[in-house]
């Protein structure tokens, strides 16, 4: 799908130029799963204010003050049953009526106060979806243990900001080079991070699916990745589960990245090549191209 996002080149200004963004999404339950308890959302929020008449001249007065944003999220869900499911589709719908319920949106980044209001309203929603998924699972004990990984991109002008928690991951291609920029929460994370094992030793290998940090779980409060980057045209963001990554190597999805004809045609490609190395969990990708 092909929308219009909003880019300001060069020195920060009140004149933004239109950017085309092409976005795409896809999930699959896998060959072994009975459910999927992977969700994605793609969201295009903004604001707008046009002038209609005036007799102020041109010089001083845009004719529009429109400026556009967008979401992207993927979210893996765990806890047995229902649990899983719940749990990932929970964040995901409160997430959007917490952004819903923002009285005053920030939607360009032009000064150190605006960057960093962002930053704390992205670690506080991912605390007030942690407490959400822990109270709704202490309400009905069918739903004990549930929680949910969750990776969130926000497309504001050329910022983009990206909060995670767990291992599902956010990644940037740019140049024909691929950059992971979420850092996994897992034990096999911790035991590299520690410099005890590197990733190739059998025992991170054996730790990969060990969470260390959940929404909603493993009994301690969330404590988010939350970054900024810069975006340039030609750019592709993608967000997947692991789904994809325990199943397809980075140069392959590099590969895809750089080939496909659509942001659309990326994530279904990327989904046929996680099922066909085997498919044994759940799969979600979603690809913003940042169009040159």
């Amino acid at each position: 799908m092909k929308v219009h996002n909003e880019y300001s080149a060069g020195e920060r200004s009140n004149v933004w130029t239109p950017l085309e963004v092409d976005v795409g999404a896809a999930s699959h339950q896998g060959h072994v799963r009975e459910n999927n308890e992977d969700c994605f959302l793609v969201i295009r929020f903004g604001r707008s204010l046009e002038n209609l008449l005036t007799n102020v001249e041109d010089e001083f007065l845009n004719k529009n003050y429109g400026s556009t944003g967008y979401g992207m999220l993927v979210a893996d869900g765990m806890g047995g049953m229902a649990g899983g499911e719940v749990a990932s589709r929970l964040v995901l719908t409160k997430l959007v009526e917490l952004l819903i319920d923002t009285s005053d949106w920030v939607l360009a980044l032009q000064r150190d106060h605006d960057v960093l209001t962002v930053l704390e309203r992205m670690t506080d929603r991912f605390l007030q979806l942690d407490e959400t998924v822990r109270l709704e699972a202490a309400s009905d004990q069918t739903l004990q243990g549930m929680g949910t990984t969750l990776t969130v991109a926000g497309a504001l002008g050329d910022d983009l900001i990206v909060g995670h928690v767990g291992d599902s991951r956010a990644y940037l291609f740019r140049e024909n080079n691929l950059t992971q920029l979420t850092t996994d929460h897992t034990l096999a994370q911790a035991l590299i991070d520690a410099g005890v094992a590197n990733r190739d030793d059998p025992a991170s290998r054996s730790m990969r699916h060990v969470l260390t940090a959940a929404v909603g779980s493993l009994g301690e409060e969330v404590d988010p990745q939350v970054q900024r980057f810069k975006l340039q045209r030609g750019d592709h963001l993608l967000l997947c589960t692991d789904g994809l990554t325990e199943t397809v190597e980075d140069d392959t999805i590099a590969h895809v990245l750089r080939d496909a004809q659509s942001a659309q045609n990326a994530c279904q490609a990327l989904v046929d090549l996680a099922l066909a190395n085997g498919g044994v969990d759940n799969v979600t990708v979603v690809v913003t191209h940042f169009l040159s």
